[in-house]
């Protein structure tokens, strides 16, 4: 009798949701990236801490400050078959029940300790490859793009700023200074070390006021998720 084994390429791991995002520490450098309707906000080092409370993880550290419902996780598949440049992109996809993208959990360091880290919950439910997507086309952004114009602000400000993203079971922050804005490949990006945000050409439409922060609406009215807001100095 074969052996089973150890690892799939691609598959639909069992266990719950609260296991399995407590092994985020021992991954390593990973990255937390979420999207919808052209922004993709993603933060990136390695997790110091994770812990439970009110039915949602809290994922922190230096380098990342996130939360995720944990009964909005209906389904955990794991991904393996990234490579660049001769270099292992593990990743975890976590999606709802109606099968929509709540988040993706990549590692930075490589196959054997994102695997050392999940080896407990065994290789999972194999699956098909993922299809490739087509195709993209890439429009360079007008210097008039509200999100190009938004952001530049930002950046010549120089001030300590929250570049958030919010989704139905899934917050996320950056706070500080964004130093550079660059555009590139059809998006507007911001990259730094601890964090990317890649915002589609044309994606924004305006900036709405609500709350104290501004978030970006698309032509259709729809939110992006995405919005900007004052950070705030520590109490004394």
């Amino acid at each position: 009798m074969l052996d089973k084994p150890k690892t799939f390429p691609r598959a639909r791991l069992t266990g719950t949701p609260e296991a399995l995002l407590a092994t985020l520490p021992q991954v390593g450098r990973l990255m937390i990236t979420a999207k919808n309707l052209g922004a993709t906000h993603e933060r990136i080092g390695p997790v110091e801490t994770v812990s439970f409370a009110d039915g949602w993880a809290f994922v922190g550290g230096s380098d990342h400050e996130s939360r995720i419902e944990l009964v909005a996780i209906a389904e955990m598949i794991v991904d393996r078959t990234s490579v660049m440049k001769d270099r292992a992109y593990p990743r975890i996809d976590l999606h709802r029940a109606d099968g929509s993208y709540i988040c993706g959990i990549v590692g930075f360091d490589g196959l054997e300790p994102f695997d050392a880290a999940i080896a407990s919950f065994g290789p999972g439910e194999p699956l098909d490859p993922k299809p490739e997507p087509g195709p993209a086309e890439r429009v360079e952004p007008a210097a008039t793009d509200p999100g190009l114009v938004t952001l530049e602000a930002v950046r010549e400000s120089a001030t300590p700023v929250v570049v958030g993203f919010r989704q139905p079971g899934f917050w996320q922050v950056f706070r500080g200074i964004v130093e550079t804005v660059k555009p590139a490949m059809g998006f507007i990006n911001i990259m730094r070390a601890d964090f990317h945000l890649h915002l589609k050409s044309g994606a924004v439409a305006e900036w709405r006021e609500v709350g104290g922060e501004r978030r970006a609406v698309n032509a259709e009215g729809q939110e992006l998720g995405l919005y900007l807001a004052p950070e705030q100095p520590p109490q004394s």
